[in-house]
C-alpha cells in the first residue's frame, strides 16, 4: 500500500550523487503515485529512470536553495519586513499559527512547549487597484490610485523540530507534486470508449485523494481528512483500476507522461524571487521613496498557473495561542 505521508528522501542529499536505494524508492513512488498498473510494462523501470533522476535533481536544487528559517514571534515581528507585509499585526500572526490544523496536529505528540518548530508558511499573493490618499511634498492629496499587496489563505506545512527534517519533508512534497501533475495529465485524456472513460474518472478521484493527502502545495478545502480514510479511500481506487486492465498501448501513453513531466520538472515546478517596494500599509512605491522598503519573499510556480509565497519560519509554541476545541466553546456559549 502507498504510504501516503512517508518521505523518500533522507536528508543531506547533493545533486547527482544519490543512494541506489532513493532512485529505486523514487521510481516505485513514481509509480504508485501515478498509475500502479505501469509495472505490467516490460522495462518500466529503464523508462523511468533517467526522468525520476532529473526530477530528484531539480526537487533537490529547489528545496536546498530556500532560504534558512525566519524567527516569527513577538519579538521579530517589528522588525522583520517580510513578516510586516504578510501578517496584519503581531496577534494576527501568531493566531494564524496557532490555529493551523496541520502545527496543532503535530504539537500534540511531537513537541516540547519549551522547544521550537520549523515549519514552511505557504501564501497566496494579490494585487488590487484602490483610490486612497498620498503625501505629495507637504500636500495630501485624495483619490490617487495606488496598487495594494494583500497576502491570504496563510497556512504552515511540514512542521517538524528542525531544519533538516522540513527541508527533507518538502522535497517529498515537491516530488509528489511533479507526481500530482503527471496524474492530472493522465486523468485529462479524452476517449469515447467506456472503459477509458471509467480510468480517467477512477484516476481524477485517486488524484483528489492524493491532493488531500498533501501531495501537493495547494491549500486543501474543507476539515483536514483522516488518514486511515484516505488510506482506505485510495486503496478502494487502486482496486477498481486494477479489475478494469489496460492494454498497453495506454499504459505506455501513461507512462511517456510520466516521463515527460518528471523529465522537464523545471517546466512543472519552479522558484523565484517576488521583489516588492511597499510602505507600512503594503501599497506598492517606487524604489525612491523614503516609505518603501524592499521586501524579497520566495516564490513558487507551478504549470497550472498557481502560484504562492514562501517563508521557512521558526516559531515558539509556548507563544501561540491555545486553539479552543469545539466542546469548550459550545460550553463557554450555553453558559
Amino acid at each position: 500500500m502507498l504510504k501516503l505521508f512517508q518521505s523518500i528522501f533522507g536528508g543531506g542529499e547533493e545533486a547527482g550523487r544519490y543512494p541506489e536505494s532513493l532512485i529505486e524508492a523514487a521510481i516505485e513512488r513514481a509509480v504508485d503515485g501515478t498509475d500502479r498498473r505501469l509495472r505490467a510494462l516490460s522495462g518500466y523501470k529503464k523508462q523511468l529512470r533517467p526522468a525520476v533522476i532529473h526530477a530528484i535533481d531539480h526537487v533537490v536544487g529547489l528545496v536546498d536553495g530556500i532560504p534558512a528559517p525566519v524567527a516569527a514571534g513577538r519579538a521579530n515581528y517589528s522588525t522583520d519586513p517580510r513578516l510586516r507585509a504578510l501578517f496584519a499585526s503581531t496577534d494576527h500572526m501568531l493566531e494564524v499559527f496557532g490555529n493551523g490544523a496541520v502545527l496543532n496536529e503535530f504539537r500534540k505528540g511531537s513537541v516540547d512547549s519549551a522547544g521550537r518548530v520549523i515549519a514552511m508558511l505557504l501564501a497566496e499573493y494579490t494585487e488590487k487597484n484602490i483610490l486612497g490618499n498620498d503625501l505629495v511634498g507637504d500636500h495630501v492629496r485624495r483619490d490617487v490610485a495606488q496598487v495594494a499587496v494583500n497576502f491570504s489563505g496563510h497556512r504552515l506545512v511540514e512542521p517538524t523540530t528542525n531544519e533538516a527534517d522540513t527541508r527533507r519533508q518538502l522535497k517529498r512534497r515537491a516530488f509528489d507534486h511533479l507526481l500530482t501533475l503527471a496524474l492530472s495529465r493522465i486523468a485529462e485524456a479524452r476517449s469515447s470508449r467506456t472503459d477509458l472513460s471509467r480510468q480517467c474518472d477512477l484516476l481524477r478521484s485517486k488524484l483528489e485523494t492524493l491532493e488531500q493527502s498533501g501531495w501537493s502545495f495547494d491549500a486543501q478545502q474543507g476539515a483536514r481528512p483522516d488518514p486511515d480514510a484516505l488510506g482506505a479511500e485510495l486503496q478502494a481506487t487502486e482496486s477498481e483500476l486494477a479489475s478494469l486492465g489496460a492494454d498497453s498501448g495506454a499504459l505506455q501513453a501513461n507512462s511517456d507522461i510520466v516521463t515527460d513531466v518528471l523529465g522537464h520538472a523545471e517546466q512543472q515546478l519552479w522558484g523565484g524571487d517576488l521583489v516588492m517596494h511597499l510602505d507600512r500599509m503594503n501599497i506598492q512605491r517606487d524604489a525612491q521613496q523614503a516609505s518603501a522598503q524592499q521586501i524579497v519573499l520566495p516564490e513558487l510556480h507551478n504549470v497550472h498557473g498557481h502560484h504562492l509565497v514562501m517563508l521557512m519560519v521558526s516559531l515558539a509554541p509556548s507563544e501561540l495561542p491555545q486553539r479552543e476545541d469545539f466542546s469548550t466553546a459550545a460550553a463557554r456559549y450555553l453558559n
